[in-house]
């Protein structure tokens, strides 16, 4: 990872493919592609990472509330094409989006061979919001996630790290820092201390039961 650009922080590669071997192997050395439709691909490793680990993830009081008394449903894999779809359109419509149709495309494949996994919010029966990651033994690498209803990603991101460390995810990697993320008690760490995680949690695997998760939540009356 020496060999990452201090400027801009962690362009590391340009060019090669999205094919699941190589996606599997970038996410399994702390690389994630990132690149804009006019763009080769573009990989990066940065400098710091924005993560959530076991038993730092914050629910304000106000979000618990919303817990409490939203009627909503969770569920995972359900879903996975019109996640990513749905997340593109938010990225683009806030000044352009890095899920082009090849990312789409890729990941779909990812997610047919079981490592790139959803997690959707349904509201009425409606999609109302969701996320989107990829999934290596121990690991969860997010990568986008979108909201129609007020609070939904919030929501999703809740579910899935409650869930997802409950069942053995070691780390939650959230990429890029944003304030959201930090009121949800992701925090930066190092790249290198970020890799040497990754390499320990890659040999731990998650039970196949995992991405069968429904939560029905209706509260009372």
């Amino acid at each position: 990872m020496s060999l990452a650009m201090a400027e801009p922080d962690g362009l590391l590669a340009a060019g090669g493919d999205l094919s699941v071997a190589r996606l599997l192997a970038g996410y399994s050395h702390g690389i994630f592609p990132w690149f804009s439709p006019e763009d080769p691909i573009l990989w990066w490793s940065p400098s710091q990472r924005m993560v959530v680990e076991p038993g730092a993830l914050k629910v304000s009081r106000s979000m618990a509330k919303v817990l409490r008394n939203r009627h909503y449903r969770v569920t995972t894999d359900r879903a996975f094409g019109a996640v990513m779809q749905a997340c593109a359109v938010q990225r683009d419509e806030q000044g352009g989006t890095w899920i082009t149709a090849e990312m789409i495309a890729a990941y779909t494949e990812l997610h047919r061979q079981g490592y790139a996994h959803s997690f959707e919010v349904w509201m009425d029966d409606e999609l109302a919001g969701g996320l989107y990651g990829v999934a290596i033994g121990g690991m969860f690498y997010g990568e986008s996630m979108f909201h129609r209803r007020r609070d939904a990603s919030k929501i999703a991101f809740i579910h899935m790290a409650q869930h997802l460390f409950a069942h053995g995810v070691g780390l939650i990697d959230c990429q890029m820092p944003t304030a959201h993320l930090a009121s949800l008690g992701a925090r930066l760490i190092g790249r290198e201390p970020f890799v040497a995680r990754v390499q320990q949690l890659l040999r731990c695997p998650l039970p196949d039961t995992v991405w069968d998760y429904v939560y029905d939540h209706e509260p009372s009356r």
